[in-house]
């Protein structure tokens, strides 16, 4: 595939930073790597050179010439001040058109936007990442973030599904995370693979052994994966003990010019881009099992 991007095609795209936030400003890829066969990590960065900085949970919108724009969420470290980096899986026109960037080509982006992980906040409680699938990626700054200032939690456990092996992503995360202090991880996969000597079972499954002598009421859960996992993953942990106003999920619904402007991410009273996608447990629990909201 010809590479979908060219730089003379951004006349009328901001170089560095768009001062409107719906003009997407020029940045170039600095880094691809695959993670599986369908998805791809990127490494961006603005051209001028200039520091690039973003909160925990937050997400850009990224642009494609002659293809579209789509949301994705920020999966790099706050403390890089040097580069964005997004994950993404190749699903639709635009999101492949992304994953075929290779480095030096050129992409448009705005942001970055949206509510973050309120990790601030969190001092000295036990931190519980629940992701699923390509969920992690939106997790994976506030793992870092956490994992950087771990002295300031009681712990940190990492309770990471997929369906299947090879769709795991960020394996020397996930592989480094538990020899790190007070941290610990659990991997299940739905349907085990040759090789496979790990747990098998939804993330809900994992969850007795991830929280075995904490008290729940002292835990902040971080979740973030398909709907249906973040629901029956947030009932399980409420159920459990842990408080519904410290369980957060994350949501990109239908995110079209991320200022709340265009309604497409409009999720009952909110709207995703403006008021996630990162949202309280509580406020949303009852809406989020309703059809068609």
């Amino acid at each position: 595939m010809a590479r979908p991007v060219a730089e003379a095609s951004f006349r009328t795209v901001a170089r560095g930073r768009a001062p409107d936030p719906m003009t997407p400003a020029l940045w170039r890829v600095l880094e691809r790597r695959a993670e599986t066969a369908d998805v791809c990590t990127m490494a961006i960065a603005p051209p001028d050179g200039q520091p690039v900085s973003f909160l925990p949970g937050q997400f850009n919108m990224v642009y494609v010439f002659g293809v579209g724009e789509i949301p994705i969420s920020i999966a790099g470290d706050p403390a890089d001040h040097g580069r964005i980096v997004h994950t993404t899986r190749a699903v639709g026109a635009v999101s492949r058109a992304v994953n075929a960037l290779q480095p030096g080509d050129s992409l448009g982006v705005r942001g970055p936007f949206g509510a973050a992980w309120p990790l601030a906040d969190q001092r000295g409680r036990h931190l519980l990442f629940v992701a699923g699938g390509l969920g992690l990626a939106p997790l994976r700054p506030a793992v870092l973030a956490a994992r950087a200032a771990i002295a300031g939690f009681a712990a940190a456990t990492l309770v990471v599904g997929a369906r299947s092996p090879e769709l795991l992503i960020y394996r020397e995360l996930l592989d480094t995370w538990p020899l790190a202090r007070s941290c610990a991880a659990y991997v299940t996969v739905d349907h085990a693979g040759p090789g496979w000597t790990g747990r098998v079972g939804v993330v809900t499954q994992a969850f007795e052994a991830a929280l075995a002598g904490t008290d729940p009421a002292l835990v902040t859960a971080f979740v973030c994966g398909p709907e249906i996992m973040m629901r029956f993953a947030a009932r399980d942990l409420a159920m459990r003990g842990v408080p519904v106003d410290r369980i957060w999920i994350s949501m990109e619904r239908n995110m079209k010019c991320a200022l709340g402007l265009c309604g497409h991410c409009q999720f009952g009273s909110s709207f995703v881009c403006r008021d996630g996608p990162v949202l309280r447990w509580d406020h949303v629990s009852e809406r989020i099992t309703r059809a068609e909201v």
